[in-house]
């Protein structure tokens, strides 16, 4: 499908569209800019459809599912600004900026997206997870793509103050630990679009293995959330060409360092001891 006519696609297909399937055309058709930051699950409440009725749009257009869709949505924009003589290399940089309008914007892009991740925070929702982290016996990390490197930075920072936390790299080991978890298990799922079918399946597993599952994610609603006892939200928009951006990467790391610090103040006696133990054990591989 060709990247610079996509709206004339939905446009040619529309007469052979569903009822409900033309409500989801008509909307991206009036506000493309939008969607481009939508979770399926977000498209479809704003189509008064259900999930499947925008998967089976995306079906018609010949795609395999709504990230391939956004892919092409997003090039079809990128297009039209490149004929204004706009061309842009993400949501704000565009490729006329001097380097330090470049610099500048990704400041205020990073600053604002601290803000409002800072700004979703739900203290009832932190108070639940450090109260989960506490009593669990063991906490698994999980996450594929950017995600997973996300959450392999988290094991790594918690492994310096407790001894309980684990995160595994390999798709078919995340599957099998996620399958086996008990009730005294936390499961913590970081996915930025919530709509990765790894991370879905994960919280899945997880969740009717009896373990307590929290998910770290852009969108409230996806599919994602559905397997979860509680979602924490951060504040980056990235569009589909964008995966594994920093400004995702930081409102994640922000939340994951505000979880690290309330825990290591609630657990200050262990966790100190345990800094110590782990500070000490590297001292021979520095220099």
């Amino acid at each position: 499908m060709g990247q610079d006519n996509f709206a004339m696609q939905i446009r040619s297909a529309y007469p052979h569209l569903t009822k409900a399937e033309k409500k989801v055309a008509d909307f991206i058709l009036e506000k493309p800019s939008e969607v481009l930051y939508m979770s399926i699950t977000d498209l479809a409440d704003a189509c008064c459809v259900g999930e499947t009725t925008v998967f089976r749009f995306c079906k018609s257009m010949k795609l395999q599912g709504y990230q391939e869709f956004k892919i092409h949505l997003s090039l079809s924009i990128q297009k039209g600004d490149k004929d204004k003589g706009q061309e842009t290399l993400t949501e704000n940089v565009s490729i006329e900026d001097t380097f330090n309008v470049v610099t500048q914007k990704l400041l205020n892009s990073n600053v604002n997206v601290l803000m409002e991740t800072q700004s979703l925070l739900d203290y009832d929702k932190i108070e639940w997870l450090l109260n989960r982290m506490m009593q669990a016996q063991r906490i698994f990390f999980f996450g594929v793509g950017a995600s997973q490197i996300m959450a392999m930075m988290s094991a790594n920072k918690f492994l310096r103050i407790t001894n309980k936390v684990y995160c595994y790299t390999d798709s078919h080991m995340q599957t099998m630990v996620a399958s086996t978890l008990t009730a005294e298990d936390l499961a913590i799922v970081i996915s930025y679009s919530g709509s990765t079918k790894d991370s879905i399946l994960l919280a899945k597993l997880a969740k009717n293995s009896g373990a307590y599952v929290a998910v770290i994610t852009r969108f409230a609603k996806s599919p994602l959330t559905n397997h979860s006892d509680v979602v924490l939200l951060c504040g980056a928009n990235e569009g589909p060409l964008q995966g594994g951006s920093t400004t995702a990467v930081m409102s994640q790391m922000f939340i994951m360092e505000v979880i690290y610090i309330e825990y290591y103040r609630r657990t200050y006696d262990s966790s100190y001891e345990y800094n110590q133990k782990t500070s000490q054990s590297i001292i021979d591989k520095m220099y």
